[in-house]
């Protein structure tokens, strides 16, 4: 049986921790989303920039020295009640310990997110990790998941990339409080 990382430790492991990531991180954030197909890999110097200048909506899951997982996301300039996540990466090392949701609820719970109500991401038809994961989010509160084309393949991604589409999940305020 795996050890659950989440939350034993060893003389030779550290727990893992969940911290908002500094541009140092930014190189380790990349290698990981790397490792984690089907995600779009981005530049290093996107996610140097996404480390350093949203890293209060981002999240960097770390146990020691090794990253094993990240949240990328930003609160749209028009819509101050969103938090739109761009990307999840969980390292094979820590799939199926519930990660990406404990990553999702530590970023609900930061300053900058007190005024969101709604969780807004983009996810390809084929992605069943991620489908799984914000499925599971929304069941976990009792709130609502819709979600529609948004980033279509002709349209916007001149064919070279399936349609995103827009889910979103609506976060009523009582229960954002209670979620620890």
């Amino acid at each position: 049986m795996a050890k659950d990382i989440l939350t034993e430790a060893t003389p030779t492991q550290d727990l893992l921790h969940l911290r908002k990531p500094t541009k140092a991180d930014g190189a380790a954030v990349w290698k990981l989303v790397s490792e984690c197909p089907p995600l779009d890999q981005n530049s290093m110097y996107m996610n140097l920039v996404q480390c350093d200048h949203f890293a209060e909506t981002c999240v960097l899951a770390e146990q020691g020295d090794k990253v094993l997982g990240w949240i990328s996301g930003h609160i749209p300039p028009d819509a101050p009640n969103t938090i739109f996540v761009w990307q999840v990466a969980v390292h094979s090392d820590a799939r199926g310990l519930g990660l990406g949701k404990r990553m999702l609820r530590a970023l609900l719970q930061r300053p900058a997110c007190a005024q969101v109500t709604k969780l807004e991401t983009t996810i390809t038809r084929s992605n069943d990790a991620s489908w799984g994961l914000f499925r599971s989010f929304a069941r976990d509160r009792g709130a609502s998941l819709s979600d529609a084309p948004h980033y279509e393949r002709d349209a916007h991604l001149d064919g070279q990339h399936a349609t995103e589409h827009l889910v979103s999940i609506d976060l009523p305020r009582k229960r954002l409080r209670l979620v620890a």
